[in-house]
């Protein structure tokens, strides 16, 4: 079954702060790994600790996707956030986080 994939308007305006070329590569790379089984884990998807983000990360290179999933009788992955990795911190919109 394929999942519906939802972008919050935070994680527009992430998306809106990136090159083209990286908005190109996030938006292929979720269609491709998030709309068929999201929450199995792989060596690019994985559960997280808990923070005030997202339960589910995906990693594209330096990029991070945050995200979250409902399955229900349309399943839908909630994209929350968009950032870039920076050693251990993580850059949304140019502000940086610690998720750790």
């Amino acid at each position: 079954m394929d999942f519906q994939i939802i972008f919050s308007e935070v994680a527009k305006m992430h998306l809106r702060g990136l090159t083209a070329r990286q908005r190109s590569l996030v938006l292929d790379t979720v269609d491709e790994q998030l709309a068929h089984l999201p929450t199995v884990e792989t060596r690019n998807r994985k559960l997280m600790k808990p923070n005030p983000v997202a339960p589910w990360e995906l990693r594209i290179g330096d990029l991070r996707v945050y995200y979250s999933v409902e399955e229900g009788t349309t399943p839908v992955t909630k994209i929350h956030a968009v950032g870039v990795k920076v050693r251990e911190r993580i850059h949304f919109e140019g502000e940086e986080t610690d998720l750790s």
